[in-house]
């Protein structure tokens, strides 16, 4: 038995045990590197889903504000966002908004809804902001019953910032 001869020079091939240390090394440093190359990439492209989905929000609200003023011309605009959820005596169908943007938080963002001071209601303000900014979105936004947006990259968005086009 002891010929001094080893597994390879006897003709049996040597049976793989696994991967090397090395090579498990090397394999983690490529799953690394595809991470820190894709992980910020997914989070713009979920910031900017974000955003769009509120700009898509601000718009509903918009169009339900419109058709809750024009139905009720006594009342003007709605005193909150969730009568805007519910059906109200003067408005034909129900639900102008989805109860999660009615609640005030969809989509990573807060929205703060001001109405008017008069009665009827002829004016009201939306700030739409990110809950946590560089996380869940970038910019926030301003819109009023004139049914224009405003955005600002740095800081809560008024009637005198940028506009959507």
């Amino acid at each position: 038995m002891a010929s001094g001869r080893n597994v390879m020079e006897s003709g049996n091939p040597r049976r793989s045990r696994g991967f090397s240390l090395i090579e498990l090394l090397v394999v983690v440093a490529i799953i690394l590197i595809i991470a820190a190359i894709a992980i910020p990439n997914f989070l713009r492209a979920k910031m900017a889903a974000n955003e769009s989905a509120t700009v898509s929000s601000i718009h509903a609200i918009n169009t339900a504000e419109i058709a809750y003023s024009s139905s009720c011309p006594s009342i003007g605009f709605s005193a909150s966002l969730t009568e805007l959820n519910v059906s109200a005596i003067c408005v034909s169908g129900t639900n102008q908004i989805d109860s999660t943007l009615a609640a005030g938080t969809k989509s990573g963002y807060v929205y703060t809804y001001t109405p008017g001071a008069t009665s009827p209601t002829l004016t009201y303000g939306l700030n739409v902001d990110p809950l946590t900014r560089g996380v869940t979105g970038t910019r926030s936004f301003f819109s009023s019953e004139i049914s224009v947006t405003h955005y600002n990259q740095s800081a809560a968005a008024t009637v005198n910032d940028n506009t959507i086009q």
